[in-house]
């Protein structure tokens, strides 16, 4: 009886986490596997698959030529959108961090765009950027400027994309915000007290204490970057002649409009290696940038026993 009472002590917290794991098998870990699996096979979606070993990464590198024209595009919306996102979000986040009167109802505005649907937003960004009746183009005019169509050039379609991506910035500002707040209050009162002014106190006391959070930010923005598919494809579809046609629409036209799964499998971990490396080398150069209160408790205790 003992023994058993034992053994349901122990399978008692997996049975509390089973759902999880569960779901992690079969909607996480299982996809991946099998991706992996499919990446090296033919695999159209109406007939058996047939192995290719490293076929369709040799296709790849080798002869698709939208391959590397996609990955460029979304190289170059990452390389904007991301310090863009994060500077925008920094921005609200301390403007809605400041003692002024109704900050909660411009909070609650700014946060609402994050939880609006991807559908919605690019209905309401293509009223906005549409070259004709667009509300930003008549903004525009009003300064005597003619504004561009920005959805149907070439040349600023990609940039229409990225000022309608930063639309929702309220998750990541709330983030930042949380962070902002948890910073003592006698902190800045001490630095005023030593005559810094408000743009000194926050280079040189809020920014340097919130580096891990802007490291979480900024890699969380740069997957999601590079992951960028509902917006263009509602906005653009990719076009106009293909100057938005990111990696991730590539990737599922491969997969649901041309039916070669597997390519598509090959193509989605290719993309993976490459955030891998960028994490990797954010994470790397972390060390240089990022403050960390517990590495400097102990150097205040290094310097105490030099002392």
């Amino acid at each position: 009886m003992s023994s058993r009472k034992s053994f349901m002590k122990k399978i008692t917290p997996y049975l509390f986490i089973s759902p999880w794991i569960i779901g992690f098998l079969v909607f996480t870990a299982g996809p991946l596997i099998l991706s992996f699996v499919m990446s090296f096979f033919d695999w159209p979606i109406t007939t058996a698959p047939v192995f290719r070993g490293l076929g369709n990464y040799i296709e790849m590198f080798t002869e698709d030529a939208q391959f590397g024209k996609s990955l460029l595009i979304s190289l170059k919306y990452a390389v904007i959108f991301v310090p863009l996102n994060m500077v925008i979000a920094l921005f609200l986040a301390m403007l809605i961090s400041q003692p002024i009167k109704g900050v909660k109802i411009y909070r609650t505005i700014f946060y609402i765009p994050a939880v609006i649907s991807g559908v919605a937003i690019s209905i309401l960004w293509g009223w906005i950027l549409n070259g004709d009746y667009g509300v930003l183009n008549y903004l525009l005019s009003l300064i005597g400027i003619e504004g561009p169509n920005w959805l149907v050039d070439p040349a600023w379609a990609l940039l229409a994309v990225i000022i309608a991506s930063a639309f929702g910035v309220g998750t990541m500002m709330l983030i930042f915000y949380t962070d902002i707040k948890n910073i003592p209050a006698d902190v800045y009162e001490a630095a005023a007290l030593d005559g810094a002014s408000p743009g000194r106190q926050f280079f040189s006391i809020t920014l340097p204490i919130i580096t891990p959070t802007i490291l979480f930010n900024l890699i969380t923005s740069l997957i999601g970057a590079f992951q960028q598919l509902t917006l263009v494809m509602l906005l653009t579809g990719g076009g106009p002649l293909k100057s938005t046609y990111f990696y991730g629409m590539y990737t599922y036209n491969n997969a649901f409009k041309h039916h070669r799964l597997g390519y598509a499998s090959a193509n989605a971990w290719v993309m993976f290696v490459i955030i891998l490396i960028l994490t990797a080398l954010v994470f790397k150069s972390s060390s240089a940038w990022v403050f960390y209160e517990a590495e400097v408790k102990t150097e205040k205790k290094k310097r105490r026993k030099a002392k």
